[in-house]
């Protein structure tokens, strides 16, 4: 027996070392594909040697002797970096995803097939502008050198056993198309609002479910500096008032003018708040050329810097939420055609082949029209009457890459304005500040000229009696320099005040933000860089605030409700990750916003203003249909605190960052036994409303949105500004760069935004090849 289990246990330890052996050699393997990061490496297409210099954390700085190698050696780093995350964004783009990853995305790859986003973007590469042209091209140059270099692919190919095709000009330009969507939500709102009037919900009643954006709150720009007339915007007031507030992908940015500051110079702050994932949406690199020198945050598969500074000036952005969407109904004939302008017009349909992985293949065919593509026929759900999208994006020139190489190289105001000229979408609030003290704001894009009645607000008949008539020039966009406040803020609230002579849309996030931003600019009389990173990192609730009366006046249907009643009262309203009260107020707002569900066919209605004013006059959603009483709408609130106090004994935590984790998945690995290697997930305080925002899914409260980016610019002392993005700057999972920045982020930390590095550079020379 004793013999037995001898050889059971050699044979045991066979076993194990050869599962390690295993283990070990596929470590290694996925190990050698890490990017090359010292040395010499000869590449075909520089015309002169280019320094790729890393610094400890990670971040990357190249320094080349003309444009062109410049954006080539950006190609290449990005490549390295961070291609399996370029390739699936472009298979998104492309809407080949089923190509590789089976029938799991084949619905997602038909409803971008549907829209047409890689077919719009070939049609903008062929018309750029030469310059332009010439700064894609060597980009796109460089993303194939590193192709060609026979460096190993990232694991993800490996796994799904595939080689990724060579980088074209279209690739590059299709981000850019699928971010603007990612940015554009407004054919969405349109169809809710379709979908409600259709269950029966009135115009009058849509205005109490989804109140207008308060007349009394901040807008981005002041009638003062517009010098405007005051009247209203062009509009039926009725349609005006129902437009939701809603969560946009959300930022915030601000400049504060020196009259303000310690240093007697500008602070320029921006953090863009936009989906977490693994790796990061961004990639910090300081780029230096004859001409061209910028540092800040850049996009794989994109050229240039997208938010940052130079030596002279430093720009931030935030999402205007401009309505440059509208859908029309279409009045079917026979499936054939549609009715426009008295007569008949045939469809265009074009054929997309969509190749799914085990060798089948869809064939999808697409019906256009006069406006663009009938997206509804891609829908899960679609309305009886089929819709078309008229988009800005989806039009055949595209210059927003040459605007941005332009503020790249941008000295002052007036060159800053200039370069915005040929940008098209999605709008961006653009913060302003330079060395010379100014600062300034301008909202750009290709905003439509609508007829009279028609605000984009709910679909139009595509009869050709609501075409759009244009775009406003430059010269009408949003804009000021040197406000009378001394400071600017924007937080995806409301642009333009009353009396300017156009609506950007009539779709605005909830002004907390905004709020809470301008009370603690106004806090001090001068303000220091100390003073911005606290901005950034607070997470006081103004929710809280305008709650806290409902509170006052509740009736608590438990010992343990009157107990937590009494802690919230006391309490200050700030969402930290430590804090009960935060987590207790989280779910019982939670809990309020399931009141009109029936109603409105929606299990949560984030809508504060339309909750509060329930809560203080009544509301017909208040009774509840599972009891026998008829609760008025403080009953509604006293029992759903008690079903947030239910929940949260079931979740069995004693603070909101126990459960209100933010998360930063793997766009594909997350799916697999793999995710333990590649998801990351820190507690995290605050809400949707909070300046450090921290949004939730109100059925699992984790965060899958947030600060993708944080940047404070000194102007005083440029290389003493700060930077930092989550998870770290490289893809590659095994690399100790993939997930180093997390922890920096999440306490509040950053790195230094200059372009000395900081520390000692590891230091990788591209040289000419043959």
């Amino acid at each position: 027996m004793k013999r037995l289990l001898r050889v059971l246990a050699w044979l045991l330890g066979l076993a194990i070392l050869a599962v390690l052996g295993v283990g070990l050699a596929a470590y290694i393997t996925l190990r050698a594909s890490l990017p090359q990061v010292e040395g010499r490496l000869a590449l075909k297409g520089l015309s002169a040697p280019v320094e790729v210099g890393r610094d400890p954390g990670g971040v990357v700085r190249i320094r080349a002797q003309t444009l062109r190698d410049l954006l080539f050696a950006q190609g290449f780093v990005h490549a390295q970096e961070r291609l399996w995350q370029m390739e699936f964004q472009r298979r998104v783009g492309q809407g080949r995803l089923s190509e590789v990853l089976g029938e799991a995305t084949r619905a997602q790859d038909r409803f971008l097939r549907t829209f047409g986003f890689y077919r719009a973007a070939r049609s903008a590469y062929d018309r750029l502008y030469p310059e332009e042209k010439e700064a894609v091209d060597a980009y796109v140059a460089g993303v194939n050198a590193f192709l060609q270099s026979g460096a190993p692919l990232p694991p993800e190919f490996r796994l799904l056993g595939f080689r990724p095709e060579p980088w074209t000009g279209p690739d590059v330009l299709v981000w850019a198309k699928m971010m603007s969507f990612d940015l554009s939500g407004n054919w969405e709102e349109e169809l809710l609002r379709h979908r409600l009037l259709a269950r029966g919900i009135s115009p009058e009643r849509l205005l109490e479910l989804m109140p207008p954006y308060p007349e009394d709150a901040p807008t981005i720009l002041q009638s003062e500096d517009l010098r405007l007339p005051l009247k209203r915007e062009e509009a039926p007031v009725a349609l005006l008032q129902m437009a939701p507030p809603r969560f946009l992908e959300a930022s915030n940015n601000w400049v504060v003018a020196g009259s303000r500051t310690v240093t007697g110079k500008p602070f320029l702050a921006n953090d863009p708040h936009l989906r977490l994932g693994a790796p990061s949406l961004w990639f910090l690199m300081a780029l230096e050329a004859p001409g061209y020198r910028a540092i800040g945050a850049s996009l794989p598969g994109v050229p240039g810097i997208v938010i940052g500074r130079n030596d002279r000036i430093a720009w931030g952005v935030t999402n205007v939420g401009a309505d440059v969407q509208d859908l029309y109904l279409l009045e079917d004939v026979e499936g054939k055609g549609y009715r426009y302008k008295g007569r008949v017009v045939p469809y265009r349909v074009r054929e997309e082949r969509i190749p799914i992985k085990g060798g089948k293949e869809e064939v999808l065919r697409v019906r256009e029209t006069v406006y663009g593509p009938v997206i509804t026929d891609a829908l899960e759900n679609p309305p009886r009457v089929p819709m078309a999208l008229r988009w800005v994006s989806l039009d055949e020139e595209d210059h927003i890459l040459m605007a941005y190489l332009g503020i790249n190289r941008a000295q002052n105001w007036q060159e800053f304005v200039a370069a915005l000229s040929p940008y098209s979408a999605p709008s961006q609030n653009f913060v302003y500040a330079d060395v010379d003290g100014n600062i300034g704001y301008i909202a750009p894009g290709k905003f439509p000229i609508r007829k009279e009645g028609h605000t984009g607000m709910v679909p139009v008949p595509g009869n050709g009696e609501w075409d759009w008539q244009g775009y406003r020039k430059p010269e009408e966009w949003p804009k000021v320099l040197n406000p009378k406040e001394g400071f600017l803020v924007t937080a995806n609230n409301k642009v333009t005040p009353q009396g300017f002579p156009y609506a950007l849309t009539h779709d605005w996030a909830e002004p907390y933000r905004a709020e809470r931003i301008r009370e603690l600019l106004l806090a001090k009389e001068r303000l220091a860089l100390e003073d911005m990173q606290a901005m950034q990192q607070d997470q006081k609730t103004l929710l809280f605030r305008d709650f806290r009366p409902v509170l006052e006046l509740l009736n608590p249907l438990s010992e343990r409700g009157r107990a937590f009643r009494e802690r919230l009262l006391a309490w200050d309203g700030v969402m930290g990750q430590n804090s009960e009260e935060a987590l207790v107020f989280a779910l019982w707002y939670t809990e309020l916003t399931r009141l009109p569900r029936g109603e409105v066919g929606e299990e949560f209605w984030d809508q504060p203003r339309y909750l509060l004013k329930a809560l203080r006059e009544g509301d017909k959603n208040c009774d509840q249909p599972e009891t026998e009483y008829r609760e008025s709408c403080l009953d509604f609130a006293a029992l759903a605190l008690e079903r947030a106090l239910d929940r949260k004994e079931g979740l069995r935590a004693r603070s909101w960052g126990a459960v209100h984790q933010a998360t930063f998945p793997h766009a594909v690995l997350t799916h697999t036994p793999l995710k333990r290697f590649t998801d990351r997930r820190v507690s995290f305080g605050g809400d949707r409303y909070t300046v450090n925002v921290g949004p939730f899914d109100p059925k699992t409260l984790l965060m899958s949105h947030g600060p993708s980016y944080r940047q404070i610019v000194d102007l005083a002392h440029p290389e003493a500004s700060l930077f930092i993005h989550p998870m770290g700057q490289t893809g590659h999972f095994l690399s100790p760069h993939y997930a180093d920045l997390l922890p920096l982020w999440a306490r509040g930390g950053y790195l230094p935004m200059a372009f000395t590095a900081p520390g000692r550079e590891r230091v990788l020379l591209l040289e000419p090849g043959r």
